[in-house]
């Protein structure tokens, strides 16, 4: 059975959000999108805070945020019981997040990375092991 990846976006990261879940489905995840689908304004704690909650829970191994600076979204996801959720903007720092700090939430900077980038990050940090 394939694992299944979280995700779950502001309205800042909408476009992203689809596109990296699109690209984790093509490499075999099930991906379960807990929002937000539109580009009008919303509060990214209505997102975060699901994800990390089931995260947190043991209901979900792994998830993805996204929003403009990818810090709103991490500061709700370390709030919850081990949840370690990493701001990340380049391949490096995934890799560096996943392996010393086990971090099972990926943060992206919608505004700041382009849809390659984002890719790549996601997948250095799906095929890096915690060290």
């Amino acid at each position: 059975m394939a694992e299944e990846i979280l995700i779950a976006a502001d309205h800042a990261a909408v476009e992203l959000k689809r596109k990296l879940a699109a690209e984790l489905k093509n490499l075999g995840f099930k991906v379960r999108d807990l929002g937000t689908d539109s580009t009008e304004s919303t509060d990214y704690p209505d997102y975060a805070q699901p994800l990390a909650n089931e995260i947190s829970e043991g209901k979900a191994k792994r998830g993805v945020l996204l929003c403009g600076t990818g810090l709103g979204m991490s500061y709700v996801a370390n709030r919850y019981p081990n949840v370690r959720a990493a701001v990340t903007w380049s391949p490096e720092v995934a890799e560096l997040a996943r392996s010393h700090n086990d971090a099972n939430v990926l943060v992206l900077p919608a505004r700041f990375l382009t849809d390659e980038n984002a890719v790549q990050i996601l997948r250095t940090w799906l095929d890096t092991p915690f060290e």
